[in-house]
């Protein structure tokens, strides 16, 4: 069984699917990896250390893509989507980031050419499956990335200090969904000095956010249907949201740093931070924006470009875990490795049990069909009615 690791390809994107040291224990399974020369280097991996591990250096991209039996990725979208979708060809295994439920379109793009493709955004929230869930281990960069990028931009240090100049007060930090996102936040500005405050709609989220050294903010109105399945924070009416914002506005106010993470999967962002609540902030104010791929928390936000309103600075970064490509690279390389150990056997075969959660909810496309029934439901939905999927992104 051949596994080839190509360079990405996507604008910014300087991650890299799976790192030497995964190379080397993955080989124990009598496979063969393939790797495009280059392939690590932006997160700081030279193919000297691929040889080393065990792995070959691919003459080309074509000859890795025509060759591989699994081609493992990190970004499986845009115009690396593509690329590889173009090249693909029946039997072939292709595991990555795929966006599907907001780009659900690529799912049978991907049936047609008789691959199998695993989106591994899908992946359940069980325990089993923990030591895979990519998702997390971007989220918990993204939190972390966050801080540090609102730390750089604010005009205010975040810890106290008492100094011969005078005391500085300790900058506020206000954390608006508590997710693993959300709880990484909390934990790095107050490893900063900040004071930390967070807001979730899940009642569990409150034992979540004392756990990590914040303070919950408790809004006198209510939410049903907090939590999915999942354990994603539910999409809410847009009745909620209007009372959310309007309770939300003094406590904006206060804060020095502003950090929002909110996202449904599939959908929209939901708009937590309007316009009136932003010119109701503190000059100097800085928002991160971590759902600025999704349209947004703040109504001001502009993905990957600095917004200033009235004092108050907007950024919606793109891709912050690419920000980190080694550490990054690490998890993700984990997250895959941990996968393959589920696929494979000790001779390194491909086996696909539809019984088994993760692979039944994580497999997209197989044997030229789309076998993933929340994405069946959802290119029906869109397909008949198109302005659903324009509302989506």
């Amino acid at each position: 069984m051949k596994l080839g690791l190509p360079r990405e390809c996507q604008a910014g994107e300087q991650r890299v699917a799976l790192i030497p040291a995964n190379v080397a224990r993955l080989r124990k399974k009598q496979l063969e990896v393939q790797v495009e020369s280059g392939a690590g280097l932006a997160a700081g991996f030279t193919d000297e250390d691929y040889l080393k591990a065990g792995a070959s250096i691919a003459a080309s991209r074509a000859q890795l893509l025509r060759d591989a039996d699994i081609i493992t990725v990190v970004n499986c979208k845009g115009s690396q989507f593509d690329e590889l979708s173009a090249a693909l060809k029946p039997g072939q295994l292709l595991i990555g980031m795929m966006d599907p439920l907001m780009q659900p379109q690529n799912a049978r793009r991907l049936a047609d050419t008789g691959a199998t493709g695993i989106a591994l955004e899908l992946m359940p929230r069980i325990t089993r499956a923990q030591s895979m869930d990519v998702l997390s281990s971007m989220a918990t960069i993204s939190g972390y990335k966050a801080v540090v990028l609102a730390a750089y931009r604010a005009p205010r240090l975040f810890p106290m200090m008492m100094t011969a100049a005078g005391t500085l007060k300790p900058s506020r930090a206000f954390i608006m969904g508590v997710g693993v996102a959300g709880l990484q936040a909390c934990a790095t500005a107050k490893r900063l000095g900040a004071v930390v405050e967070a807001y979730d709609i899940r009642p569990a989220a409150r034992e979540q956010i004392l756990s990590v050294g914040a303070k919950p903010v408790e809004l006198d109105i209510e939410a049903e249907n907090t939590e999915t399945k999942g354990g994603y924070a539910a999409e809410q009416s847009d009745d909620f949201l209007k009372r959310q914002q309007q309770a939300m506005t003094k406590v904006l106010a206060q804060q020095d740093i502003v950090i929002t993470t909110a996202a449904i999967p599939g959908r929209k962002a939901p708009i937590l931070i309007t316009r009136a609540m932003v010119e109701g902030m503190k000059t100097g104010s800085i928002i991160i924006d971590l759902a600025a791929e999704t349209g947004g928390n703040c109504e001001l936000t502009r993905l990957d470009e600095e917004v200033v309103h009235e004092g108050v600075t907007i950024l919606g970064p793109a891709n912050l875990p690419a920000s980190a490509a080694n550490h990054a690279s690490q998890m993700y390389g984990t997250n895959v490795e941990n996968l393959l150990n589920l696929l494979l056997d000790q001779q390194g075969r491909l086996t696909l049990d539809f019984e088994d959660e993760i692979v039944r909810d994580t497999v997209v496309a197989h044997d030229k069909q789309l076998v993933n029934v929340r994405l069946r439901e959802l290119l029906h939905l869109t397909e008949s009615n198109p302005n659903l999927s324009q509302e989506a992104h």
